[in-house]
């Protein structure tokens, strides 16, 4: 949540007017609505665009003293705007597809509003975030710089799905809301009555669902559930591999047409995690003609904070330290002084900044990855007996020998429980409980004799089977304190019939053993002396995931869900392993 006080300390020397509801005419004709926010003192300022589907005043857009607020007390008139389809803006809202030409119709309007200097930056976060990209893909003639808070990059992959594993929990609640949105506009309390029994906590906004409506099959009886509330849905689920419909909002594949400076926000418990150094290195090798003003920070954060207001915790169940809690809407402004006030030479900040868990210190770096990157392998070991932390699993530099491989059963109706992560309410968690049970192998390196960085991209090749034609593995890399506790840093996962292509799936051939490459992505962290690096691999996040059905089918069709024998081999020939990027200290 946004801290109403937090910003009114940070007020600016203009008083600001708020105008309701103005009306821009998209090209097609629709009616866009959006409040502007306005330095009361008559002059020449510069615009800030924020377009967002959640109310322009329903969350902390709407605070007495708000980002929007904040911005115009220090010179920017300040557009909030609906997207098409949401609250005041007429059309039909389908996720991303309008946003693009919306975005930049609403630039161009922007940009000839009384008072304003002609120049535009944009600003917002998530969704947010994501329309800014896809707005500057369209090149608008008035828009000078972004600053995109936690956006994905690649459409199919690590938002809707990630290794082609449906990203169960957050999707259903956020469609469930956004049903909830709908439906309310329309009257219609039955149906809310309804969607509200399936959530956790009814009168939280975007609550986690409740057991019994995330367990329940097939899947695609959801498109049902919430009718016309989330008619997209249906598009979703019946696209559960990569291809041409997710092509169109890919912005991987656009890149090249973006040529404005971005400074890229995101942190290391986000779900973009991945995406944010993608954008940032992506347009430094891509972009029209703003290669080299091309910055990033990548805080400690999940995906809620602290995007308003200084934070050190709201990321699970640990506190960063008092380095964390730094004022992004700070460092927004100087931006966009340096940009739409002061001129465009080079950039207002280092091109890389970053936290660094475990030492909890922020650092400037001039590129990503960091070019002085060791990447070194930490290999699996075991008797045949690493199952739980109770078993003789271990993890070293050493190379493996002839060792027995590890085996356990995956049992979809009793999946491991999501414990923490990179997801919307994620963060850190004990990861101690998940690891104290089979179906779960545990692989812990010795007490470090010095500290070690990690900073960079992490990625786990296993070599495993399973008496299935699909299944999942996933791995999590820990740093175990002296006390036990059990820090989750990175997680990823591999769906079997997705190896090789997110196109074209294929299913496994039964008790084959394929070397699975699960990618844990983007982490910086210090392993204190005397810490154990962890790894440990099992076949189910739920409800984080959708669980694994074992047959191969379409996503959301199975009925009936297959237990499955798994195997794990570490030996000289099957060198399972995780790759850290260690940075020399």
């Amino acid at each position: 949540m946004v801290s109403d006080e937090f910003l009114e300390s940070r007020r600016g020397p203009f008083e600001v007017v708020r105008h309701d509801d103005l009306v821009m005419q998209t090209r097609d004709g629709v009616a866009l609505r959006a409040d502007i926010y306005r330095p009361e003192t008559p002059g020449v300022h510069p615009v800030l665009v924020r377009r967002t589907p959640y109310g322009k005043r329903l969350n902390d857009l709407a605070a007495d003293f708000s980002e929007a607020h904040y911005f115009a007390s220090h010179g920017y008139l300040v557009v909030v705007q609906d997207t098409r389809g949401r609250f005041t803006s007429e059309g039909v809202w389908h996720p991303f597809i309008y946003e693009a030409r919306d975005g930049y119709d609403t630039i161009e309007w922007a940009a000839t509003l009384p008072g304003s200097s002609g120049l535009v930056g944009t600003f917002g976060q998530s969704y947010g975030a994501i329309s800014q990209y896809l707005a500057a893909t369209q090149r608008p003639a008035h828009l000078r710089t972004c600053i995109p808070v936690s956006a994905y990059q690649l459409a199919f992959e690590n938002f809707w799905y990630n290794g082609g594993a449906l990203e169960l929990s957050w999707l259903l609640s956020y469609f469930v809301n956004m049903a909830e949105d709908v439906l309310s506009a329309e009257g219609d309390a039955t149906s809310i009555a309804e969607l509200a029994k399936l959530k956790a906590d009814p009168n939280v906004r975007f609550s986690a669902l409740n057991e019994d409506a995330l367990r329940h099959l097939p899947l695609r009886d959801w498109v049902d559930r919430l009718g016309r509330g989330a008619p997209f849905l249906k598009d979703i689920l019946w696209h559960s591999t990569d291809g041409p419909y997710w092509w169109a909002t890919d912005l991987s594949r656009q890149l090249f047409n973006i040529s404005v400076p971005m400074l890229h926000i995101g942190s290391w418990y986000d779900i973009a995690n991945r995406d944010t150094p993608l954008f940032f290195t992506g347009l430094q090798s891509s972009a029209l003609n703003s290669r080299d003003q091309q910055a990033m920070i990548m805080g400690p954060w999940a995906h809620q904070l602290p995007f308003s207001q200084p934070t050190s915790g709201g990321t699970g169940d640990i506190d960063f330290g008092p380095e964390a809690a730094i004022s992004l809407v700070d460092i927004e402004r100087l931006w966009f002084d340096h940009y739409l006030k002061e001129g465009s030479s080079g950039i207002p900040c280092s091109a890389v900044r970053i936290f660094v868990m475990g030492e909890n210190r922020w650092r400037d770096e001039q590129q990503w990855p960091l070019a002085r990157t060791v990447y070194t392998p930490y290999y699996l070991h075991s008797g045949g007996s690493a199952n739980s932390l109770n078993g003789d699993g271990s993890l070293s530099v050493e190379e493996a020998g002839d060792e027995p491989a590890d085996h356990y059963r995956y049992d979809p109706d009793d999946p491991v429980p999501t414990a923490g992560g990179r997801f919307v309410g994620g963060g850190v968690a004990d990861q101690r409980k998940n690891q104290s049970r089979s179906d779960v192998l545990v692989y812990t390196g010795p007490e470090l004799a010095e500290d070690v960085e990690i900073t960079g991209k992490c990625t786990v090749y296993v070599h495993a089977a399973t008496t299935a034609v699909d299944t999942d593995f996933i791995a999590v890399l820990t740093d175990v304190r002296p006390d036990g506790y059990a820090h989750n840093l990175a997680e990823g996962l591999v769906r079997g019939r997705f190896r090789e292509s997110l196109h074209n799936p294929s299913p496994l051939e039964p008790n084959v053993p394929y070397e699975f490459t699960i990618q844990l992505w983007n982490v910086s962290h210090l392993f204190r002396a005397g810490h154990r690096i962890r790894l440990h691999i099992t076949s189910s996040d739920f409800p984080r995931w959708d669980r694994n059905a074992g047959t191969a089918a379409p996503t959301g069709s199975d009925t009936t869900l297959l237990t499955a024998d798994q195997t794990v081999l570490h030996d000289r020939t099957h060198a399972s392993r995780v790759v850290l990027p260690v940075i020399p200290r």
